[in-house]
C-alpha cells in the first residue's frame, strides 16, 4: 500500500500540494492491492464503488470522508492504516433524486466495523435524517473489528439507534451483498426493505460452526441464512435475486416508487393507459363459483397502469399479495388475498406480512387499496399456540391506524373476522366496493346452515335434501350479492370491468384527505 510518504517529495508550493493531495485521492479511490480486488471479484463479488456506480446515477456520487484512517493501536492495526477504513459513504441521485448511501468494502478488515468506520456511518445517516432523503446501505462486512473491541460494539448501538430514529422518516433500503452475521443483522431488519443476492449474501445471529457446537446440527451458511431461506421461510428478506446487478437495478426501481421523506408524496409519473380503460377480461379472470382458485396477480396486473407492478415478499406468506403500483401515474399500495394459496386465508405469517406493509404504506403516504377474497383464518392448533389472535390483531393494528387513502373492493368471499380485519368499512376505510360475485358473511354458507338449522338438519327423514335446502334459504337471506349494500357497509356494487377507472376516480377525490390524529407519544401496537 502506497503511503503519504511516498508520494513524490518536494511538494512546497501550491502545484506541488495539489499533485500531492491528487496522489492520495487516488489511492484512496483504488483501494488495497489488486490481489485484495481479484479475491472479492472470485467470489462473485462486485468492489463497493463498482456496487455505487451502479446504484446511482452516472457521475452523481458525491463522497464523504474518503481519507479518513483509524486511530486504533495493538494487535498489528497501527501499521495497517488505510483510507476510508473499510467503508465508502456519501450522496448521489437515483432517478435525479438525492439518494445517500454506505457501502462497506470487504477488501479493507473484510468490511469490518471499527470506532472511525461506525462514525462515517453515524455522519452519513445523520446527514440523511437532516435532509430528508433515502438511505441506502450496501452491506458486505464481517461484523465487528476484534481488535478494536467493546469501541466497534457501542459503533453498532449508534446504527441501530439512528435506525430506528430515521423509522418512518426517510426509507431505509438495506442491500446483502456479502455475510452479515451477529449483532450486525439487526440493522437491515430495523430498515424498511431488505434485498439479498443468492450464493453470495447470508444472514445470521450464529454461524454454522455456533449452531453445530451448541446443538451437533450440520448447516451450511447458506442453508442458514441465504437469500432464498430469508425470502421464503423467515421473511427476512423482501426481495432476492440472482446476481448483483439486478439487484442494484431493482432498488432503483423501488426508490422511483417512494417519496423521499414522510413529508412528502411518491413521485407521479405520466400515465398513457386510460384510466377509463374497461376491465373486460376480470369477468373470465375471476369465478363466480368461491371454492374454484384463480391467480389474483392476474386481476392486479388487469387493473394497474400497464399491468406493471412491484411485489413485496413475493416468496413468503403467499397467501397474501402486497405490492407498489400505480393508478393514472400515482403509486399506490395493494393489499390482496391470493386463492392460490391456502385458498387465500389469513394466517400468522399473512397478518405479520401485511401488517408491515400497511404500516410503510401510510409512513410514506402511499394510498391503500385491498382487494378481498378471503375465507376467514386458518384454523389449527399450531395456529391457535402460534399467536395468530397476536399476530392478526397486528393486521387490526396496522389498518385501524392508517390515515392514508383506503378503499377496498371485495370481488368474492369476505368471511368472518378476516373481513373486518381486512380493511372493512368498520374499521375505517375511506370507500368500499363490491363486485356482483360477492358474499360477505360471518361464515360460509354451508356452515352458517349447519349451526342454525342443525335440530331440523338431523329431524329430516332426507337430512342431507334439508341441509341443501336450508344453504339455499341461508344465501337468498343473507348473503345475496346486495345484502351489504342494503345496509350501508359498502358504498356501491360495480361491474368488475369498472374496477379500474372506479379506483382512479375515488383515489383522486381522496388526495387531499385529511385526518386528526389524537394526541399521543405513540400507540403500543400488540407483539
Amino acid at each position: 500500500m502506497t503511503t503519504v510518504e511516498e508520494v513524490p517529495a518536494g511538494a512546497t508550493d501550491a502545484r506541488g500540494r495539489v499533485a500531492e493531495l491528487h496522489a492520495i485521492r487516488e489511492q484512496a479511490y483504488r483501494g488495497p492491492s489488486e490481489r485484495a480486488t481479484e479475491a472479492q471479484r472470485a467470489k462473485g463479488k462486485l468492489t463497493a464503488r463498482e456496487r455505487i456506480e451502479l446504484l446511482l446515477d452516472e457521475g452523481s456520487f458525491n463522497e464523504v470522508e474518503p481519507l479518513r484512517r483509524h486511530r486504533a493501536t495493538g494487535f498489528g492495526l497501527e501499521a495497517k492504516k488505510p483510507y476510508t477504513d473499510g467503508v465508502i459513504t456519501g450522496w448521489g441521485t437515483v432517478h435525479g433524486r438525492t439518494v445517500f448511501v454506505y457501502a462497506h468494502d470487504f477488501r479493507i478488515f473484510g468490511g469490518a466495523l471499527g470506532e472511525a468506520h461506525a462514525t462515517k456511518i453515524h455522519k452519513i445517516m445523520d446527514m440523511a435524517i437532516q435532509a430528508g432523503a433515502p438511505l441506502v446501505s450496501l452491506n458486505d462486512g464481517a461484523g465487528a473489528r476484534i481488535q478494536e473491541g467493546v469501541s466497534a460494539l457501542a459503533g453498532y448501538g449508534g446504527i441501530f439507534q439512528r435506525n430506528t430514529k430515521a423509522s418512518g422518516v426517510i426509507p431505509q433500503i438495506s442491500v446483502m451483498l456479502g455475510p452479515c452475521a451477529g449483532g450486525a443483522a439487526y440493522s437491515p431488519a430495523l430498515t424498511d426493505f431488505v434485498f439479498m443476492v443468492r450464493d453470495t449474501s447470508q444472514m445470521f445471529i450464529t454461524g454454522p460452526d455456533v449452531v453445530r457446537a451448541v446443538t451437533g446440527e450440520e448447516i451450511t451458511q447458506n442453508g442458514l441464512g441465504g437469500a432464498d431461506v430469508h425470502a421464503e421461510t423467515s421473511g427476512v428478506a423482501h426481495f432476492a435475486y440472482d446476481d448483483e446487478t439486478t439487484c442494484l437495478e431493482e432498488v432503483r426501481y423501488l426508490l422511483s416508487l417512494l417519496p423521499a421523506n414522510n413529508r412528502e408524496n411518491p413521485p407521479a409519473v405520466e400515465c398513457e393507459d386510460p384510466a377509463d380503460r374497461s376491465g373486460d377480461a376480470l369477468l373470465d379472470l375471476v369465478p363466480a363459483d368461491g371454492n374454484r382458485p384463480y391467480d389474483m396477480r392476474k386481476v392486479i396486473e388487469e387493473i394497474v397502469d400497464d399491468g406493471e407492478y412491484l411485489e413485496v415478499h413475493e416468496r413468503w406468506a403467499t397467501n397474501i399479495i402486497c405490492a407498489l403500483a400505480r393508478f393514472d401515474g400515482r403509486v399506490v399500495g395493494l393489499i390482496a388475498n391470493q386463492p392460490q394459496s391456502l385458498a387465500g386465508v389469513l394466517d400468522i405469517e399473512a397478518s405479520e406480512k401485511a401488517a408491515r406493509f400497511v404500516q410503510m404504506c401510510d409512513a410514506f403516504n402511499i394510498p391503500i387499496v385491498t382487494l378481498l377474497d378471503v375465507p376467514g383464518f386458518l384454523p389449527g392448533v399450531d395456529q391457535e399456540h402460534g399467536g395468530i389472535i397476536r399476530h392478526g390483531a397486528k393486521l387490526l393494528y396496522a389498518y385501524c391506524n392508517a390515515t392514508v387513502p383506503r378503499i377496498s373492493i371485495v370481488l368474492r368471499k369476505a368471511y368472518g373476522g378476516a373481513y373486518i380485519v381486512m380493511d372493512s368499512q368498520s374499521i375505517g376505510a375511506d370507500l368500499t366496493y363490491a363486485w356482483p360475485t360477492n358474499e360477505i358473511a360471518v361464515m360460509g354458507a354451508e356452515g352458517a346452515a349447519g349451526v342454525i338449522f342443525r335440530r331440523q338438519i338431523a329431524d329430516a327423514e332426507d337430512p342431507e335434501a334439508m341441509r341443501g335446502r336450508m344453504v339455499k334459504e341461508y344465501k337468498s337471506e343473507l348473503m345475496h350479492p346486495y345484502y351489504a349494500a342494503e345496509r350501508g357497509l359498502v358504498d356501491d356494487v360495480i361491474d368488475p370491468a369498472e374496477t379500474r377507472h372506479t379506483l382512479i376516480r375515488s383515489l383522486e377525490m381522496l388526495r387531499t384527505k385529511h385526518a386528526d390524529l389524537p394526541a399521543r407519544k405513540h400507540g403500543n401496537p400488540p407483539q
